[in-house]
């Protein structure tokens, strides 16, 4: 059931991912191929770097779509649908970290230290 919970967090760190491997940035694919590792390991400070990073995401989704939004306006090209769709991302990766108040990730994460 813990998977289930941690579907969000995976989903989101999989779409940073693929983002970066668009752009080709190696570091961040290793850095988000080892978030996803790290989510096996039952710490109480995964929460936490998850979180961090999941946040940090949610900035580069907002990054990302102030840069095409600024691109797409230049050339004169609808951008609204891109804005509402990037807007969703980065909502969902930043809210994705929220799934480790479910009790069941407490304990999975607090009582191993």
């Amino acid at each position: 059931m813990n998977f289930v919970r941690l579907l969000p967090v995976i989903l989101s760190l999989l779409l940073l991912g693929a983002h970066f491997f668009r752009a080709q940035i190696i570091i961040l694919i290793l850095l988000v191929l080892a978030l996803l590792l790290i989510l096996l390991i039952r710490r109480s400070w995964v929460p936490k770097l998850v979180q961090t990073a999941l946040a940090l995401g949610g900035i580069e989704w907002v990054r990302t779509l102030i840069a095409f939004v600024k691109m797409r306006q230049a050339e004169g090209v609808p951008w609204m649908r891109l804005a509402l769709i990037l807007g969703g991302v980065a909502a969902f990766t930043v809210c994705s970290g929220l799934v480790f108040r479910f009790r069941s990730l407490r304990e999975r994460y607090q009582n191993h230290r």
